[in-house]
């Protein structure tokens, strides 16, 4: 039968079956592996890795500019030998710009050329003496062949009025009579004996503001989080006394109706009411308002601990930036080269020796850039195939984390469903009962459904990468064939989630390993497919609605606090460079706790009618065999039920 068998009666089926076994042993027992493996390259990493650079400039010799105790202590600023060479798309690509790079104390006021001012240098001391300190430290040898000079890079052909910005030197551009002028210039000489124009000085910025602009950003982000951090969490403990004095009150109320008549009854006894004021008299109402703010409370608790812990890290960095340890370790240098074919581009080089190898007239332009220290050691050489396998990881633990709560919940949902005498024959803490059999039994099958999960979404990673890599290519086909892939990646991403979230359910219920759940689900749902079409969209769009409520809420509070238009706090409203960080995050942080809160909803929703579809089957409603669905939900079907003699006949 293509839909597979329908369940059939069972007398002694209550729900999810207690008298489980270890599923999918030989996975889990390699997703603890690979966790392990996940920790060590941690460490690796740690030990290895160098996160200034990710924020502060170093020289083409490894040097971080501004470091103390080294020469640089005073040089603060990035300059660059020849920032046309910046233009080129490869700095995208490299993430750094294929010229010499030096520290500097300040960047240059005026414009020059090695080839003037050493031919004035004999009557006009002073021009070299101001020229050189953009040389290579130590160099003063007026005398050497401009040639020979540029060769070996020991001076820029050419020095151009700049300012620094984010400790780098940019030109210093103005725009007078709507005309781009550099110095009150639009052209200028680039020392190789050409005129070019000062929109080339600009693309070339652009070429560097590419690589700096998320590092901007993210410095700019920082501080102003160093600066209104407090204030998005000082009102977290205001929201957790809230709460507290919320659990206190409910339980209060819960006690206090004790022993009054009535007051046990359940609000599925009393069924749907218009006045509001009677599930107040009802104890079980309190105790779920109890369970709630308990609930709410101790996420908010570990997110303020989390957050709290991130936040301080970033603004250590900020404020000891300038406190670095000298570096340590041999500098490693690779080949940054200006075209793309290039065969010799990132190999390693040697700086001493560079211009006298093949490399720069195979290559014209290259450059013998500082990579990084410590050596090119199995970390360095490998480093891309760490960074690939770091993402699987992580997509592979996220991944089983989201497996893992909805697992948990559905055993929880089809404890209640499957209680014929509801709540008097629903398990004690379903939920705790439900997580530690998903834990106990079932780590292997979750760990097998995120597995799966993983590797499309990493392939997602790749084809979105090589997307962004093709953009320039002019082959139609393959970008036909790429656009066709990511299509149907994203189909088959969609169709695993929704074919994993039914199995979990499967799992909690019935404690089978994942394939034969993902079946057992795949072919209930066929059986059921008109049902699950309507449900999943409806569903899907109120809890999207609700997520946006609570997220627009919030973030409409958020900006009128933020942009000082609520006058009681406009006086404490810290200045900010970017009010949208502080006002993002909030609406964000609101949102991703909806969103938990709402998946909740749609768990439940979903795992009640995986258990309604077989109620359907194994029950016919007769007194032999009566739904488990509750009251309501037997109205709302029009289901009916049958009488001993039709049920028997």
């Amino acid at each position: 039968m293509a839909g597979g068998e329908p369940r059939k009666f069972d007398p002694k089926f209550r729900g999810p079956i207690h008298n489980r076994h270890c599923t999918d042993v030989i996975c889990c027992v390699i997703f603890i592996v690979v966790i392990l493996g996940y920790i060590a390259l941690g460490v690796v990493a740690w030990v290895h890795g160098d996160p200034r650079k990710v924020i502060y400039p170093t020289d083409s010799y490894g040097q971080f500019c501004g470091q103390r105790d080294t020469l640089n202590e005073n040089k603060t600023i990035l300059f660059y030998f020849n920032i046309l060479k910046c233009a080129s798309p490869l700095v995208l690509i490299n993430l750094q710009c294929p010229t010499t790079q030096l520290c500097v104390s300040k960047c240059p006021d005026r414009f020059a050329t090695y080839i003037d001012v050493q031919a004035s240098y004999r009557y006009r001391p002073d021009q070299w003496n101001y020229f050189r300190q953009f040389c290579k430290p130590g160099f003063n040898n007026p005398r050497k062949s401009v040639a020979q000079v540029l060769r070996d890079e020991d001076c820029p052909s050419m020095i151009i009025p700049s300012r620094p910005f984010l400790k780098r030197c940019f030109p210093d551009f103005s725009t007078k009579n709507g005309v781009l002028t550099v110095a009150n210039q639009t052209t200028f000489k680039d020392g190789r004996g050409k005129t070019r124009n000062v929109t080339d000085l600009r693309e070339a910025a652009n070429g560097i503001n590419n690589v700096l602009d998320a590092r901007s950003v993210g410095m700019k982000i920082f501080e102003d989080y160093a600066i209104s951090w407090y204030w998005i969490l000082i009102h977290t403990p205001i929201i957790l006394i809230v709460f507290l004095k919320g659990i206190w009150h409910c339980y209060w109320e819960y006690d206090h109706l004790k022993g009054i008549p009535g007051s046990d009854l359940t609000v599925y006894d009393i069924g749907f009411q218009t006045d509001f004021k009677v599930y107040l008299q009802l104890r079980q109402t309190w105790l779920a308002f109890m369970i709630i703010l308990c609930s709410v409370e101790v996420i908010i608790i570990l997110m303020l601990i989390f957050l709290r812990n991130r936040i301080r890290i970033a603004i250590a960095l900020l404020k000891e930036g300038s406190s670095f340890l000298a570096t340590s370790g041999e500098p490693v240098y690779k080949v940054m080269a200006n075209q793309a074919l290039c065969k010799y581009a990132n190999l390693t080089c040697d700086p001493e020796t560079f211009n006298t190898t093949n490399v720069t007239k195979l290559c014209p332009g290259a450059q013998c850039t500082f990579a990084f220290y410590g050596g090119e050691s199995l970390y360095h050489k490998y480093i891309f195939i760490f960074q690939l396998a770091n993402a699987f990881v992580f997509l592979w633990l996220v991944n089983f984390a989201i497996a893992l709560g909805q697992c948990t919940l559905a055993g929880a949902f089809a404890s209640y469903y499957w209680a014929y005498r509801k709540p008097a024959d629903i398990p004690l803490w379903p939920l705790f009962s439900s997580f530690g059999r998903a834990i106990r039994y079932h780590t292997g099958s979750l760990a097998f459904g995120a597995l799966i999960l993983a590797i499309v979404q990493l392939i997602r990673v790749i084809l979105e990468y090589l997307d962004h890599k093709l953009k320039g290519t002019q082959n139609s086909f393959t970008r036909f064939l790429l656009c066709c892939l990511k299509c149907c990646f994203w189909c088959l991403e969609k169709f695993l989630k929704f074919i994993n979230r039914n199995a979990y359910i499967m799992i909690a219920i019935y404690g089978k390993n994942f394939c034969t759940s993902a079946k057992e689900a795949f072919f209930l749902l066929m059986r059921n497919v008109v049902r699950v079409a309507v449900l999943d969209k409806v569903t899907d769009f109120l809890l999207f609605l609700g997520k946006i409520l609570v997220a627009g809420g919030i973030g409409v509070l958020a900006f009128f606090f933020f942009t000082q238009r609520i006058p009681v706090f406009a006086q404490e409203v810290p200045m900010l460079n970017y009010y949208w960080v502080p006002l993002l995050t909030v609406i964000i942080g609101s949102y991703l706790v909806a969103h938990g809160f709402f998946s909740v909803y749609a768990m439940c929703v979903d795992t009640l009618f995986l258990c309604f579809c077989e109620d359907l089957e194994r029950n016919d409603g007769s007194t032999a065999k009566p739904y488990f669905m509750s009251a309501s939900l037997h109205r709302i079907l029009g289901k009916k039920k049958l009488s001993p003699k039709k049920a028997m006949g």
